[in-house]
């Protein structure tokens, strides 16, 4: 059976390498990875991916501001269960707010905030680099994987979750932070698997094979 991948163009993320890094990992498979604009895409996709990188409040007003969008994902994800992979600002747009530059309203699929990290020791910020990823056990998306498998990361901005049954990952710098959410077929990554080489495209892979 042929899948669609769709990956949501709404004006913010590296939709370049994110669609190039699906198309890696969907070699050899009947997966078909499209960037779209189009919410009738998205509510037909069998998978969806909404990349993020910038602020906040510009990721969900540029979401927002495509007719028909955010009713697709509600419609798509939320209602129809399809399996659905936030990366970045795209997995913080899944909190119920955001607290950058303001308040701001979110998509409200994982309850908590996304807040500025305030690492401890003296590290800078933005978090930037690679840093060990420790997932929980029995992760689908991270099967495969090392424990303290590094990833890459780029951000200043955490999703802090209500309930921690919903962090899937985390690393440490300067403290625990979230580096993946789960929940039910809501998946959504802090780091850039499209950027983490081998062990990106494993958790890609994963995910296009995740029956949540």
């Amino acid at each position: 059976m042929v899948e669609t991948v769709a990956i949501v163009d709404y004006g913010s993320g590296n939709l370049r390498s994110a669609a190039k890094a699906f198309e890696r990992a969907a070699a050899g498979t009947q997966a078909r990875v499209a960037v779209t604009a189009d919410p009738h895409a998205v509510r037909r996709a069998d998978r969806i991916v909404l990349p993020g990188v910038g602020a906040f409040a510009d990721c969900m007003n540029g979401l927002t501001a495509v007719a028909g969008m955010r009713d697709a994902l509600e419609a798509a994800v939320h209602r129809s269960g399809r399996p659905f992979l936030g990366i970045c600002v795209g997995m913080q747009l899944m909190a119920e707010r955001g607290v950058e530059f303001g308040t701001h309203e979110g998509l409200g699929w994982i309850a908590g905030e996304v807040r500025a990290i305030e690492p401890k020791g003296g590290l800078k910020v933005p978090h930037m680099g690679w840093n060990d990823v420790t997932a929980r056990p029995g992760e689908a998306l991270f099967e495969g994987l090392a424990a303290g498998e590094p990833m890459y990361f780029v951000h200043s901005y955490a999703l802090y979750a209500q309930n921690s049954a919903d962090v899937a990952a985390t690393a440490d710098y300067g403290g625990p932070i979230t580096a993946a959410v789960r929940h039910a077929n809501m998946a959504g990554t802090q780091f850039h698997p499209e950027k983490s080489q081998a062990a990106g495209l494993r958790l890609i892979a994963n995910f296009l094979r995740w029956r949540p």
